[in-house]
């Protein structure tokens, strides 16, 4: 990655992050219009990226049926989590698993991991699942994150299964989304975001992720 590139990222994070988060515990209709505002984006971006092909129907109503996952999320509660928490939890994981495979697997390199998406690494795989778990870690040991003392054991594995699932599946919507990227024959699904590229290049684990997770622990 390009100096100019990482600095238009990490600037873009840094006004991204505490933007989001304060309109997700915010909630009500500014959480709805902000999910509405994502949702016509990434449409527009794979509708453009597809152009036509056989994919773009099935991609839209999954986008649709994410969406709607995604706002479900945010109005219910897993275990200890609120509503607010426990979007911004999933959140966090697919955000550190993304960090984690990128970072590990620019450092340790090796073995391809997929012809599918040629530059996804064994290492960065891995990466992708011990960041999340190394972060989980440390907050529990600061207090940050606190347990019920009765349920202790329950909790923190139930927690680290959640954290190793919500990892997996978010790889493998990355891994997905980057083939029909190669299939369209593009890099990035837009430039709205600078150093990022579109919406759909940043959510592209997380919209597997609320589908899934929302049938999977909180229906």
């Amino acid at each position: 990655m390009k100096y100019n590139e990482f600095k238009n990222r990490l600037i873009s994070s840094i006004l991204m992050v505490p933007a989001i988060i304060f309109i997700v515990f915010l909630g009500s209709y500014y959480f709805i219009f902000f999910l509405y505002l994502c949702f016509a984006i990434s449409v527009y971006e794979w509708i453009k990226m597809s152009n036509s092909k056989a994919y773009l129907v099935p991609g839209v109503l999954l986008l649709m049926l994410s969406f709607y996952s995604a706002y479900k999320v945010r109005y219910t509660s897993y275990n200890e989590f609120d509503g607010a928490s426990l979007f911004l939890f999933v959140l966090f994981i697919c955000v550190l698993t993304d960090l984690g495979g990128y970072f590990f697997g620019k450092i340790l390199k090796g073995p391809k991991l997929t012809k599918i998406s040629p530059k996804k690494t064994i290492s960065g795989f891995a990466g992708g699942f011990l960041l999340p778990l190394l972060i989980f870690y440390v907050l529990t040991k600061v207090e940050f994150l606190t347990f019920n003392n009765q349920n202790l054991i329950e909790n923190f594995l139930s927690l680290i299964f959640f954290i190793i699932t919500i990892s997996f599946i978010s790889q493998i919507g990355d891994i997905t989304v980057s083939y029909f990227k190669r299939v369209s024959g593009i890099k990035n699904s837009g430039n709205i975001i600078p150093g990022h590229g579109g919406i759909l290049d940043r959510i592209d684990g997380m919209i597997f992720v609320f589908l899934i997770s929302y049938f999977l622990y909180f229906k």
